[in-house]
């Protein structure tokens, strides 16, 4: 449980530092805009990295993880209908779109519906601190990136529908990647059969 907390700690707090505008910048001034970029990212890899390793490390140990509530069976069915818009939103966080235009902040909405999506239909310990972890993170930076009017990796760029076809394309076959075979390899859990 450790090394999901450490990472949690890691990828999140360099995730924070874009929510403080004077921090942000400050770090850009002093280190150049381009070192600033590698570091974050590098930064957010390593705490991704721990993040993937400690659950999964944790995932089926019940002494470590225990079982705080037994999910109905119904949350599991409602998780892969969110999980649909949450990879359309996915993907248009990144596609020109009309899509993203209207939502604003595709990404961290998804971010959003695939935590409290995971949270009905997990009941360990280790679910509940990642994904409520995201969850309060996602609304917090949601927030933030309404107050600062933050713009996302795309800017001002304006959506067409041809990226919203292209955003809802990628995010089913990002959708049923996962469902049939991309959770059970990438997780460790199937989720069918």
């Amino acid at each position: 449980m450790l090394l999901l907390v450490i990472g949690l700690l890691i990828f999140l707090g360099v995730h924070l530092v874009p929510t403080q505008p004077d921090v942000r910048n400050n770090l850009r001034v002093r280190f150049g805009t381009g070192p600033y970029q590698i570091g974050f990212t590098v930064v957010s890899l390593v705490g991704f990295a721990l993040i993937v390793y400690g659950y999964g490390k944790v995932q089926f140990l019940p002494a470590k993880n225990p079982q705080l509530w037994v999910p109905p069976q119904w949350s599991r069915h409602l998780l892969w209908a969110l999980m649909l818009p949450a990879s359309i939103l996915l993907a248009a966080a990144y596609v020109p779109s009309r899509i993203r235009t209207a939502v604003g902040h595709p990404m961290l909405i998804a971010i959003m519906i695939w935590s409290a999506g995971h949270l009905l239909a997990n009941g360990r310990a280790a679910a509940l601190l990642l994904f409520g972890t995201f969850l309060a993170w996602a609304v917090f930076d949601y927030a933030s990136v309404k107050k600062r009017n933050a713009k996302g990796p795309l800017g001002s760029k304006q959506g067409t529908i041809t990226g919203d076809l292209a955003a809802i394309a990628i995010g089913i076959a990002f959708w049923i990647f996962m469902l049939y075979w991309g959770h059970a390899k990438l997780i460790g859990v199937a989720l069918l059969g």
